[in-house]
């Protein structure tokens, strides 16, 4: 058995890719759009980690997925918690678990899907302005 990917439904693409590609940091490997099934596929990866995969599953004709917490949350280890949580932030994404503890942070994509952020190795030293921060919304 292997593992391939994890498949989130989302509303707008291009919010979508704003958040998972450009805020997020990850890589497009692959974008397949199947024109009589009426939906486009995106599958995405953290750079040099193509194995854990997230396919992005666009339907072409609107659809109400709800807001159903049956997923729990992807989760990417990272290199600098506060600068990801920066670049984050400067993309409009909210933090809305900030890096309080200098190990994990929580924010979510525009259709709510929680990613779950975690300092590679020790947790960093605790600061500001990430201390004082308090959670916002939920994860």
């Amino acid at each position: 058995m292997q593992y391939l990917h994890t498949m989130v439904r989302v509303t707008d693409l291009q919010a979508s890719l704003h958040f998972y590609r450009d805020a997020l940091g990850l890589e497009v490997l692959r974008t397949q759009e199947v024109p009589q099934g009426r939906f486009t596929l995106v599958f995405l990866a953290a750079p040099g980690d193509s194995r854990a995969q997230v396919e992005l599953t666009y339907n072409w004709d609107p659809q109400d997925y709800g807001s159903a917490r049956n997923f729990g949350h992807l989760a990417y280890a990272v290199d600098d918690i506060y600068a990801t949580c920066e670049r984050l932030q400067a993309h409009g994404v909210p933090i809305v678990r900030p890096p309080r503890d200098g190990y994990m942070a929580f924010v979510r994509s525009p259709d709510h899907i929680s990613v779950e952020l975690l300092q590679r190795g020790a947790p960093l030293a605790p600061k500001q302005p990430w201390v004082g921060m308090p959670n916002i919304g939920t994860w």
